[in-house]
């Protein structure tokens, strides 16, 4: 008697379900078809004609000199300026997040400028400080230092435009998770560094993971910043950005171009992929557990 009774109460419950799925329908069409149009068609085109060459065709423009003296510096690039704002942004985040003190809406704001800002403007305001015509560029020069046209400052300008996203990423967690934990850890004798990697950073592990993949794929992607830190030098300070720009603007080498960005976009479309996977095995474990 009690099973029936359960059975009639739970088929309102399963209509109203089905009900408000299909009146979600039209919503996700329309989401699932402006991403397509946006990024799915342009992206899977850009595939297509890198590819439909061959991969022998591929694999030579990808391994011309020049494309691979481009790969081989945005590589070391972000090698440099991924773990300096990933360090930067645990730390701001935790400060913003954990600490009040005179300042903080205004070290907020200067988080956001980056993201505000366009990166060409970003690279004019670093060129005008550290050039030889700048601020602080003769005296820099003068000791023997040289940010632009170098790649120290294609560096600078790439962590100045990918600063933002470890800390934009971390935030919002740190706020939600609270600081129960760690003022427990603390009672009972936890050292900072303790509470930091055995607390606090497994605490916002997929937050942080998030945000050093954006801060990855904007780093290998910029161009606008670096542009004009860079001079475009060939083979010495030209990122994989700018040498597909070089190659379809002033070589005429579409070819070049088509597969460079096929490279970059296989890059970040990867990282995105690894920490999909890892996060849905991460919840079927839960799941599993409990």
């Amino acid at each position: 008697m009690t099973a029936a009774v359960h059975a009639v109460a739970e088929r309102p419950v399963a209509r109203t379900r089905s009900i408000a799925r299909f009146r979600r329908l039209p919503l996700r069409v329309v989401a699932l078809l402006y991403v397509t149009l946006l990024v799915g068609l342009p992206v899977g085109f850009l595939f297509w004609k890198a590819l439909s060459p061959g991969f022998g065709a591929f694999w030579n423009q990808i391994t011309q000199p020049g494309a691979l003296d481009a790969l081989e510096l945005s590589a070391k690039v972000a090698a440099i300026a991924v773990p300096v704002n990933v360090i930067v942004g645990v730390g701001a985040g935790m400060l913003l997040a954990r600490r009040r003190f005179i300042g903080k809406r205004f070290l907020d704001l200067a988080f956001d400028v980056p993201i505000a800002v366009s990166p060409i403007i970003i690279g004019l305001s670093l060129f005008l400080a550290y050039s030889r015509i700048g601020v602080f560029g003769p005296w820099l020069l003068r000791h023997g230092i040289m940010l632009v046209f170098s790649v120290p400052g294609v560096v600078i300008a790439t962590m100045a435009v990918s600063l933002p996203y470890v800390l934009r990423s971390i935030v919002p967690v740190l706020i939600e998770i609270g600081e129960t934990q760690e003022i427990a850890a603390r009672t009972l004798g936890a050292g900072m560094w303790r509470r930091l990697f055995t607390i606090t950073l497994p605490a916002i592990r997929w937050g942080l993971l998030y945000g050093v993949a954006l801060t990855l794929a904007r780093t290998l992607g910029e161009f606008g910043a670096v542009v004009i830190v860079s001079g475009n030098i060939s083979e010495k300070t030209q990122t994989l950005p700018i040498y597909i720009y070089s190659a379809w603007d002033q070589d005429f080498n579409d070819a070049g171009a088509f597969a460079g960005a096929v490279v970059l976009a296989a890059i970040s479309i990867s990282v995105l992929v690894i920490l999909s996977i890892l996060r849905a095995r991460e919840r079927r474990l839960r799941v599993d557990i409990a």
